[in-house]
């Protein structure tokens, strides 16, 4: 491979603790395994930090949940930070509820680069559970971090499957495209899938979905959770003929590896037996999207 990149996806439980100690351990042992297999890109998933409204105890109280979780949010920059510094690799952590202010609540993943410098992305588009009873707003801004040895764009679960925002991302020069989701059903695993795989088709990039998995008793806003994680890629020479690159056991905890090439998806779009990614403009009603912001993470 001419530029390698080792991508770490999780299938991620969510765990009942009696103190911020429990968390931080638990963080540092994933973290530990995945970079102990050479990981340097670990994406942890949508609301993989509700598990920490167990330490207030207001797990089954929806919008106490909430309002725990977002007040320990200073807890978990300061953990994830300090891995992805030590380890030297980047992590997306799992997103959480934010209150920014009276009425105003946003679902946001929280991303480290390997010096640990830190980036942040809402999600643009909340589900119809997010809006009622969650009461969650969407973000406006789409952002692309470059973490020196790629360049990532971010989106969250219900965003991955609007194919304007991933065009968008690739335009600000998006390799790969990170989709951390959560999904209670089958049905809400599949469109996230779906929404992953044919990203990756349009655009010519790499996209990564993590969901959390198994059941949270302990946790009104995500009791359930279903999926598999995977790592897709367009179907041409050189890849797949399916575009899977890598995928998980459904439902199982556990990481989901692989290590991608990103200057052979970089020729693809010039030589490949499609160019999607050139040709967008060409479809009647192509129009100029937004730009998206870089943000340097090294």
């Amino acid at each position: 491979m001419s530029r390698p990149l080792h991508i770490a996806a999780a299938q991620y439980p969510l765990t009942e603790f009696a103190g911020l100690a429990d968390y931080e351990a638990k963080i540092t042992a994933w973290v530990e395994s995945a970079a102990g297999r050479g990981a340097e890109l670990l994406v942890f998933p949508e609301y993989g930090a509700m598990e920490l409204c167990s330490i207030a105890g207001r797990g089954r109280d929806l919008h106490g949940s909430i309002d725990a979780v977002s007040e320990l949010i200073p807890e978990l920059e300061r953990v994830h930070s300090a891995l992805a510094a030590r380890h030297g690799v980047t992590i997306v952590a799992g997103s959480a509820p934010h209150r920014r202010g009276p009425g105003h609540t946003v679902n946001v993943a929280h991303i480290y680069g390997p010096t640990g410098r830190r980036g942040s992305f809402d999600k643009i588009m909340p589900t119809p559970w997010e809006r009622d009873p969650w009461r969650i707003s969407g973000g406006r801004e789409l952002k692309v971090f470059d973490i020196g040895i790629a360049k990532l764009g971010l989106l969250i679960c219900y965003d991955i499957e609007f194919p304007l925002l991933s065009r968008a991302l690739a335009e600000a020069g998006a390799e790969v495209i990170l989709a951390p989701s959560n999904t209670e059903t089958e049905w809400g695993y599949w469109r996230v899938r779906t929404g992953a795989v044919a990203r990756a088709l349009e655009n010519q990039v790499y996209t990564v979905h993590a969901p959390v998995v198994g059941s949270a008793p302990f946790c009104l806003a995500c009791e359930n959770n279903t999926g598999a994680a995977g790592i897709f890629a367009p179907s041409d020479r050189g890849l797949p003929p399916g575009g899977i690159i890598a995928l998980g056991e459904m439902n199982r905890a556990q990481w989901v590896h692989a290590t991608v090439d990103l200057d052979l998806t970089a020729e693809l779009r010039d030589s490949g037996g499609v160019q999607t990614f050139k040709h967008w403009p060409e479809q009647p009603g192509a129009g100029p999207l937004p730009p998206a912001q870089v943000f340097s993470l090294v």
